[in-house]
């Protein structure tokens, strides 16, 4: 009976220990940053990204920032309109020659973005 009783306080410290943990442990938030945004297109027009990492960065919504989410859903645009599914498996780059233009101008315009961002913070 002593065993038993050991065993059971033993399993219930575990499962108790383990429900608060995971109660006061808060959501994980992913946040995407301007310059993590901005080095996935630096590797997307240097066709270095694979399609999965671009899915998974441009896919996801940015909340906390309406400018960068703005690029972002443009830049979903541009892969809707200017690339296919599995050009980045055959060798080639993720977007057609007019995808890569116009995603470098929106690099630039992200670039600029920050740029002006960093201005601000610095307050000049």
């Amino acid at each position: 009976m002593t065993l038993f009783l050991l065993v059971f306080a033993v399993c219930l410290l575990i499962f108790g220990g383990m429900t608060a943990l995971l109660l006061l442990s808060g959501t994980p938030r992913y946040r995407t940053e301007p310059a993590q945004l901005l080095a996935l297109i630096d590797r997307a027009l240097a066709s270095e990204v694979t399609e999965t990492e671009w899915n998974a960065i441009i896919g996801y919504p940015i909340r906390h920032d309406e400018t960068l989410d703005s690029i972002r859903r443009r830049a979903q645009r541009l892969v809707d309109e200017h690339g296919n599914h599995g050009r980045v498996s055959r060798g080639k780059p993720l977007l057609d020659a007019a995808g890569q233009e116009e995603l470098q101008a929106l690099r630039d315009h992200l670039a600029r973005h920050l740029a002006l961002r960093e201005q601000q913070r610095r307050g000049e």
